[in-house]
């Protein structure tokens, strides 16, 4: 007993010993060390009152690289365009009160579509708190429906490992967005400066590799597959986990269909590829889905744009859902065979066990829907059709592009005519659907990867949003590109006015209120042009794939009432689907 005190006396005595030669730091010296420490090299911030002097820092230590936006929502856009096109955690920074009240579209968007993504809000000094101060506001208890956790420093001496937390909590499991609370005198106070060590979080241990009884009963479902449709989803690209994707699909030699957010993960140049199902997915993707034997889900969680009515959704299959959240298993659809884990891990070992199914018969019935039901649109003389618009880009730019979308008809047909080859190349706001995300996602994916080509597409009701990030992108000579699908219309409202409110079109029609986006582009200092042809659309690629020093604005003039085929009605099935006229 005596022994053990006087080693507890002497491992007190050294960290007394360390702790007095530690390096005194001030909590914005230290919030810096802790992100440089995490591999930050990039933060969207716009400063205020309650940041002043984490902004001297910044001033004096240049080895964080910070960026001025705009707009505080436009930051938050940027940091999750960032980290859905890098896989690293984005960062935003702003101050207290509208600062911080500002990034909750943001925040929102990134929760829905499990972003990793560090929020830090300044708040005021710690006394003030619940005082109605100047600036303040319950950033906590606004955010905390959407955020996967949040923090607020109390004391200086916990900032270290509130950064290394935040990080790991945002970047493992299911991912998504982590806010902490920095009030103003947290910053300014000083401490002793130690580097936070490894985290262990009671309570908080993701399930990563599959059971393995269940990776043996999934080989064996897959084996006795004659109708097998692989549906992937989103966390198969937050996942990394493309190439063990790939790998399972040929190995089991089934067609393969994506969500929105999945788009990426298969190469959609591959013969097994069908594209996108859902809503707006193919026919011959959403017909093979309601034809199948065996529907196999991989990150992905079966919501409502993909399944319409739950009661008619794939009705004659078993079904297999691959997930690191168990709260996403069978939530929406019962499911025969649950495996937990991480994607990139149960599919690194399911593909030691599986061998080829016996779908040659149905890969044949499939190859035959694509021939009879591909996508189409009737193209013109003259003029463009926005589907037009896409499938030249995708040309242009070999589908080798980052493509951030915007919200609305557009962000369809990109999902439908960008031929997407590689993961983490198609940006788009999912879950939330927010209107404005386009704009600063593109240029947060640029940040990124600036080697990339990096195309934002927005439609021109979603562009007034947010363009003001446009001046953004001039102010670092970022050379983003941006293409405005302009029809004069908040396209994807008009077209359900068209087919269920008999061309009611309530307050859909925004000229001749539009501005002069060419004009606006080059008022802010980008590089602009008016293109309204298609010899003129080859002519301003070529322009807009050239300049490498400041943005581009391309304003596409295209057919004003062209509406995206197919679709499937709210919470309708298959046989309820709309393939446009030709």
């Amino acid at each position: 007993m005596f022994a053990t005190a006087a080693r507890t006396t002497e491992k007190t005595n050294l960290r007394k010993a360390e702790f007095d030669h530690a390096p005194r730091l001030s909590g914005a010296e230290i919030l810096i060390e802790a992100l440089l420490r995490e591999g930050v090299d990039t933060i969207f911030g716009f400063p205020g009152g309650a940041l002043i002097g984490l902004y001297d820092c910044f001033y004096k230590n240049k080895q964080l690289r910070h960026l001025l936006v705009t707009h505080e929502q436009g930051g938050a856009h940027a940091a999750d365009g960032y980290a859905r096109a890098t896989g690293k955690a984005g960062v935003v920074l702003v101050t207290s009160g509208p600062g911080a009240t500002n990034t909750v579209t943001g925040i929102a968007t990134a929760f829905m579509d499990s972003i990793p993504l560090i929020v830090l809000t300044g708040q005021v000094p710690s006394n003030m708190i619940g005082n109605d101060a100047f600036q303040e506001a319950d950033i906590l208890g606004i955010t905390r429906p959407i955020t996967k956790h949040s923090f607020l420093v109390r004391r200086v001496d916990e900032l270290v490992e509130t950064i290394r937390q935040a990080f790991h909590i945002a970047t493992t499991g299911r991912p998504g967005p982590v806010l902490i609370d920095l009030p103003k005198d947290m910053l300014a106070a000083r401490t002793a400066y130690f580097p936070a060590g490894e985290v262990d979080l009671r309570g908080y241990k993701p399930t990563v590799r599959g059971s393995l009884r269940q990776l043996r009963n999934a080989a064996n479902f897959l084996q006795q597959a004659k109708k097998p449709v692989i549906y992937i989803g989103g966390g198969a690209i937050l996942s990394n986990a493309s190439a063990e994707v790939t790998e399972f699909a040929r190995e089991l030699n089934a067609p393969v269909t994506t969500t929105l957010l999945g788009i990426g993960a298969f190469p959609e140049t591959d013969d097994l590829s069908l594209g996108m199902l859902g809503m707006h997915g193919t026919w011959y993707a959403n017909k093979a889905v309601d034809e199948c034997d065996l529907l196999i889900a991989i990150g992905a969680r079966f919501d409502d744009r993909v399944t319409g009515n739950l009661e008619k959704f794939s009705p004659n299959s078993k079904k297999m859902q691959i997930d690191i959240d168990p709260s996403c298993i069978g939530k929406n659809v019962p499911v025969d065979l649950p495996i937990v884990g991480d994607v990139k891990s149960v599919l690194a070992e399911l593909n030691t066990l599986i061998e080829k199914c016996d779908s040659e018969i149905w890969l044949k019935q499939v190859a035959l829907w694509k021939k009879k039901h591909p996508l189409r649109y009737r193209k013109t003389a003259d003029g463009l059709k926005p589907q037009q618009v896409i499938e030249e880009l995708s040309k242009a730019t070999n589908g080798e592009a980052i493509i951030a979308a915007d919200v609305g008809q557009h962000q369809m047909w990109i999902a439908q005519w960008y031929k997407f080859t590689q993961p983490r190349s198609h940006l788009s706001s999912g879950g939330l659907g927010t209107m404005g995300f386009g704009v600063p996602a593109a240029l947060g994916a640029k940040i990124g990867c600036p080697g990339r080509t990096v195309v934002g597409i927005v439609g021109d009701g979603g562009f007034q949003m947010t363009s003001m990030e446009i001046a953004t992108a001039v102010r670092y000579q970022i050379p983003v590109k941006y293409i405005i699908i302009n029809n004069g219309y908040l396209g994807m409202v008009r077209q359900w006015q068209q087919i269920f409110f008999d061309k009611r079109y309530s307050n859909t029609y925004l000229n001749p209120s539009n501005p002069d986006f060419k004009k606006l582009a080059e008022s802010y200092g980008a590089f602009s042009l008016r293109v309204k042809n298609l010899d003129e659309l080859h002519s301003a690629f070529k322009q807009m794939l050239a300049i490498d020093n400041r943005p581009v604005v391309l304003d596409v003039w295209v057919s004003p009432e062209e509406n995206v085929f197919p679709m499937i009605p709210a919470n309708g099935s298959f046989s309820d689907i709309l393939e446009g006229e030709v």
